[in-house]
């Protein structure tokens, strides 16, 4: 088969969606490599996370004007560079397909990752709002299968834009090797020394935003013997972070990192006692995956997908009850037999997160159509 997919997160984005879009497109060329994997990318990248194998091949526009212009590239003018490499299915990683590919005989898949602007418009401005509706119910309406990555998100999308459930198929991300490979003490203890990390500390993992709620973990830590480090791109909702962190005299226990390469991380949670996520909604939360593969265990936010990407032996907990989360991280690091069926447990429930597992769905998806 040859597959396009919307490249442009791939080497443009260093999180989320840049991270499922990279991960896809590994490993369906390491389990599959017969198949032509084609990258149309608007422009060239800066992120260089994602090893180019022999079956992969990478377009950017060819005429001067959508070289100029490569934003509006994608929205429209790439079905001609589809059709030209003789693409027979495109895969929009991200949420969005290109207007009039529907016309073509190239068949279509769109992976949607969450509605959230729909959930918490209050999140987003009133023209994006409306700009990402637009998109996303294109998008979904075309193509002729969309994924969701989570089965939270697959009633959003037959709630919120109109598609029949038999359309949507869920298929789970996985998460970065990184995450699942065995490190020495010693590079350990090198990471452990470039961060200044405490002997103890709870991880917190993501973008510093209001949904991801970091706030109540604080809060719900504040009276209790334990540091805190925060490893995400700051917003304005950072400010408040800090303000209260000020307040409540708290800058010896709360560390802010930035610029953490991929295996640092993977180190950074393995040495943490206990990964904390209290995001109020995601469309399905990858860290609480990299959290169970690197056997730390795991307390999250009740609601939304969570239970899905941690299971049954991990905690969850109102994301408002900051007094619940005291209450669960007390009990989680008071009690080490606890900490040890909850890190078994977990890692047991995460191997259906794995790569080939996940490979192997999206293929039989692609030869479905």
């Amino acid at each position: 088969m040859k597959i396009g997919f919307d490249a442009k997160r791939i080497f443009h984005n260093q999180t989320g969606l840049g991270n499922y879009s990279r991960d896809t497109v590994r490993i369906l060329a390491s389990f599959f490599p017969e198949h032509v994997y084609t990258l149309f990318n608007p422009k060239p990248g800066k992120i260089d996370r994602l090893t180019i194998t022999d079956s992969m091949k990478i377009v950017h526009p060819t005429s001067f004007i959508w070289k100029k212009f490569s934003s509006i590239w994608r929205q429209k003018p790439i079905v001609k560079d589809l059709l030209s490499n003789d693409i027979e299915i495109y895969h929009g990683l991200t949420n969005e397909l290109p207007r009039g590919i529907e016309k073509t005989n190239i068949k279509t898949v769109v992976t949607i990752h969450d509605l959230i602007f729909v959930r918490y418009p209050k999140l987003y401005s009133k023209i994006d709002q409306k700009i990402h509706f637009n998109k996303f119910k294109y998008a979904a309406n075309v193509a002729d299968v969309v994924i969701a990555i989570s089965e939270q998100t697959k009633r959003d999308i037959v709630e919120f834009l109109g598609v029949s459930k038999e359309k949507v198929k869920v298929i789970y991300q996985g998460c970065h090797q990184a995450f699942k490979q065995d490190y020495s003490e010693k590079e350990l203890e090198l990471v452990k020394e470039k961060y200044k990390l405490p002997e103890r500390y709870i991880l917190n993992v993501g973008t510093i935003e209001e949904r991801k709620n970091v706030l109540t973990l604080l809060k719900s830590v504040r009276d209790l013997n334990v540091s805190v480090v925060v490893v995400g791109r700051e917003t304005k909702y950072a400010e408040r972070v800090k303000y209260y962190i000020e307040k409540h005299k708290m800058e010896d226990r709360v560390f802010f990192l930035k610029g953490v390469e991929m295996q640092e991380l993977a180190m950074i949670y393995k040495m943490a006692s206990l990964f904390v996520y209290p995001s109020i909604f995601e469309g399905f939360g990858i860290p609480i995956i990299e959290a169970l593969y690197s056997k730390t265990p795991v307390i999250s936010s009740t609601g939304s997908c969570f239970a899905e990407a941690g299971g049954p032996f991990s905690m969850y907990v109102n994301p408002t009850d900051s007094k619940g989360f005291r209450d669960r991280i007390s009990l989680v690091l008071e009690n080490e037999e606890l900490q040890k069926n909850m890190i078994e447990k977990g890692w047991e429930y995460v191997q259906q997160f794995n790569d080939k597992a996940i490979a192997t769905k999206m293929v039989n998806l692609y030869k479905s159509l």
